[in-house]
């Protein structure tokens, strides 16, 4: 019993990890990277269709991102979500492909771009927070049920803290990464 909660609570731990990393991919660092255009929805014959179905993506420069429209007459509709998603970039089009230079960050927008790093590494240990309340109130139900013993039950709940403490310290180490990937120039 206790060994499945714990285990459970891995399981959210790494969920929250998982989710981080998809979140902080997201952020613009100082290269291009087809990731950011994670969040866009093209309007594909009335239905919000995410760019990756609609777009061939490609990098060809460390600043250049490239996208090639599986449909032609798309292009419009395609430059019009990007410039939508307020990313911060200027899609342009040639009528085949479009392509959105990525200007070089200023020192003050890397600064705020490891602000929203770290607000997302906030939201994942508060996730883990939230994995750690429930468990340990399973735990507290099984002693006080008498599934299990008090000794059992305190061997759970240090166990338990020491998940959390590594859960934390991945948080750390991952956004850490993120920011030193956005502070390179």
């Amino acid at each position: 019993m206790i060994s499945d909660t714990l285990d459970e609570l891995k399981s959210s731990i790494g969920k929250a990890h998982d989710s981080l990393k998809r979140e902080l991919s997201r952020i613009r660092t100082g290269r291009a990277n087809a990731n950011i255009l994670d969040g866009v929805r093209v309007d594909y014959y009335g239905q919000p269709t995410p760019l990756k179905q609609v777009a061939s993506i490609s990098i060809p420069e460390p600043r250049m991102i490239v996208l090639k429209p599986f449909e032609r007459q798309q292009i419009g509709a395609v430059e019009k979500a990007i410039a939508a998603a307020n990313l911060g970039v200027n899609p342009s089009n040639d009528g085949e492909i479009i392509r959105i230079p990525l200007p070089p960050l200023t020192e003050e927008r890397r600064k705020e771009l490891v602000k929203v790093a770290r607000a997302k590494g906030e939201d994942a240990r508060v996730a883990i927070r939230s994995a750690r309340h429930d468990t340990k109130d399973m735990l507290d139900a099984f002693q006080k049920d008498g599934d299990v013993g008090e000794d059992e039950a305190d061997r759970g709940r240090k166990e338990m803290e020491e998940i959390v403490k590594a859960g934390n310290s991945r948080v750390d180490e991952i956004v850490s990464a993120k920011e030193t990937d956005i502070m390179e120039v």
